[in-house]
């Protein structure tokens, strides 16, 4: 099978799937299928490979491949700033059977891989997943193909369209991290669905206009993940934006605004910088 991305860049699904485990950097809102562990391993990693990339203010998706072998050796997912309502939820398919393969490029060059546009969640966040736009519900997905452990990229028209990631609390991590390899605790996974309500459209709008009942919310999520004694690691990746959340908004005088913002990202990331400088500098 052949997948189309970035508009005219194309790949052949492979029998080899990446076999590294996602890491879901809550604080950086994105889904990481990579063996490097630090922001220097990461710009090395970019100048030795090749695909799509953030360039300046730009900040697609990764997909990153090997120049000798051409095959996929890392991919950044960035979760959509926007959740579906929940009737739209609903209508995407139920994970139906997934083609575990890698991609192979199809040559050797550089492209752009937008970003999707909208979050769909399951009940209990069990699933995430995230579409070039609602349109793609119209019609069938062809194939879901599993590029790594529950992480699929989602085919129509033999262009990917979407991605999805099974059991989001296994994988919750802060930036660079390695996931937890223990189970998620039911008090983490619960505490993940309020965050993921917090941090997007539209109640994320809600905590910026610092609407009182948000603002309530938002405190006593950042109490609830300060004070869990179990699965720690998993509570300071989701506590590393909410409370960046809290100090911008809901303690902040309403005169002294905080600095440049993303929705949904944190004023200031209190993970390590994720941005190489220019290339060329």
């Amino acid at each position: 099978m052949r997948l189309t991305l970035g508009g005219d860049w194309t790949a052949t699904v492979t029998d080899g799937p990446l076999r590294i485990p996602p890491r879901f950097d809550f604080p950086g809102q994105r889904v990481r299928i990579a063996e490097y562990a630090d922001v220097e391993e990461w710009q090395r990693f970019l100048t030795d490979t090749f695909g799509s990339q953030e360039w300046l203010w730009d900040d697609p998706d990764e997909f990153r491949f090997a120049p000798d072998s051409r095959h996929l050796v890392a991919t950044a997912l960035r979760l959509p700033d926007e959740s579906a309502s929940a009737e739209d939820s609903a209508r995407v398919p139920a994970p139906s059977e997934v083609r575990p393969g890698g991609l192979r490029a199809d040559e050797v060059r550089d492209f752009r891989q937008e970003i999707t546009t909208v979050l769909c969640r399951t009940p209990g966040d069990t699933v995430l997943t995230c579409l070039r736009d609602l349109g793609v519900l119209d019609e069938p997905l062809e194939a879901r193909i599993g590029i790594a452990p529950d992480v699929a990229l989602l085919v129509q028209h033999g262009a990917v369209v979407g991605w999805s990631l099974t059991d989001p609390a296994r994988y919750l991590c802060a930036a660079f991290a390695a996931p937890d390899p223990a189970p998620p605790s039911p008090a983490t996974r619960r505490l993940l669905t309020e965050c993921l309500d917090l941090t997007t459209q539209p109640l994320i709008h809600e905590v910026e206009d610092r609407e009182p009942g948000a603002l309530d919310r938002l405190r006593a999520l950042d109490e609830a993940l300060r004070t869990q004694h179990e699965d720690r690691h998993r509570a300071d990746a989701l506590l590393a934006l909410i409370s960046t959340l809290v100090e911008d908004y809901a303690d902040r005088p309403p005169g002294r605004e905080p600095g440049t913002r993303t929705c949904p990202g944190p004023v200031t990331n209190p993970s390590p910088p994720e941005h190489p400088p220019p290339r060329g500098t």
